[in-house]
């Protein structure tokens, strides 16, 4: 399996001091002249493996490697890779030959709906008023940094939670602080970066509940961002490609869809309202090296067709984006009003 020798999702000479969303990274982003075309970093395309759920795992690797992918984002599920059954190093580590047989990379993804309770969709969560429901969850993480580590994994992502009913907004974030320390812990032994996600709905929701996880954390250096395109043209004040150049200095991970404004709903390439050329030109001058994975997990009753069409498109506007003598506009059309999305 190739590894990429660069720190994922910085560029040569980025810094993280005192770059929060609405600071000097998303003041320099924005404002710089159109004229300018920096270097190209040829993207990484994934599928991920909530897509494929009806497909063996073995299955689901062999196609997108047909397909031409250069990796997948793997969801620690009960139909791939169960983390909670016996033997996971095992085969975590047969799962590494695999992928290094098919010339796959992979980043893990904890976003699975049912594996630790069959009832509650995405229980229990960091956020849970029980700390032993909360502690299941920190465990289901921990398992996911060394199943990343003994798979060269470039991530681990992994988001916040829904707000339970009768908690009240300071206590949920000192729940998620004091859930995430631990897998934190964990991560930098492993030296695999957390990427978290900015989850419509949830506590953690935007880039700027992002930076503030960040800074009561006091900016542990495992600590990154997935950027899913698909929240930011949903959610954001700022456009995907400005969200992008705004988020560059802690781009660990990318997900990657379709979406109109204020809908939450993950949709084919094509179905949305996202301008992919200048997003793809946006995440290339970053110098990001991980992968950027499609996330249509809702579609996965067609996984296989929706792969096939995914790629040739990513591969079309990233092409374009290249040709293209202005990569991204100086300000970008903000994508959805600040108070955020439907469900």
């Amino acid at each position: 399996m190739s590894h990429a020798t660069t720190e994922p999702g910085r560029s040569a000479g980025a810094s993280e001091a005192d770059d929060d969303l609405h600071g000097t990274s998303a003041e320099h982003a924005t404002n710089a002249p159109v004229s300018q075309v920096p270097a190209v970093t040829p993207l990484r395309f994934g599928y991920g493996t909530n897509g494929l759920a009806d497909l063996r795992l073995d299955d689901a690797l062999a196609l997108l490697a047909d397909l031409g992918y250069d990796g997948v984002g793997l969801t620690l599920d009960h139909m791939h890779l169960d983390p909670l059954a016996p033997d996971l190093a095992a085969r975590t580590h047969r799962l590494a030959q695999r992928l290094d047989a098919l010339g796959l990379d992979v980043t893990v993804e904890t976003g699975a709906r049912y594996v630790l309770d069959p009832r509650r969709k995405h229980g229990p969560s960091l956020l849970d008023p029980d700390p032993d429901d909360r502690a299941r969850r920190v465990d289901l993480l921990i398992r996911a940094v060394r199943v990343a580590a003994d798979l060269g994994a470039h991530a681990v992502h992994c988001f916040s939670g829904i707000t339970p009913p009768g908690t009240d907004t300071d206590t949920a974030w000192h729940r998620l602080t004091d859930a995430l320390t631990p897998v934190l812990d964990a991560a930098t032994t492993a030296g695999v970066p957390l990427a978290v996600e900015p989850e419509p709905g949830h506590l953690l929701a935007t880039l700027a509940d992002f930076h503030q996880l960040r800074r009561m954390l006091g900016d542990p250096e495992p600590l990154g961002l997935t950027l899913d395109i698909g929240h930011c043209q949903c959610l954001e004040p700022l456009s995907p490609a400005d969200c992008i150049r705004a988020a560059a200095p802690w781009l660990r991970h990318v997900q990657i869809e379709d979406m109109r404004r204020g809908i939450h709903e993950h949709l084919p390439f094509g179905d949305g309202e996202i301008d992919f050329p200048h997003v793809l030109a946006a995440l290339s001058a970053t110098g990001y090296q991980g992968l950027t994975v499609v996330e249509l997990p809702r579609h996965s009753h067609a996984g296989p067709h929706f792969a096939e069409l995914s790629l040739p498109f990513l591969r079309s506007a990233e092409a374009t984006a290249t040709r293209s003598p202005v990569l991204v506009p100086p300000h970008g059309d903000p994508s959805a009003t600040p108070e955020g999305s439907t469900t």
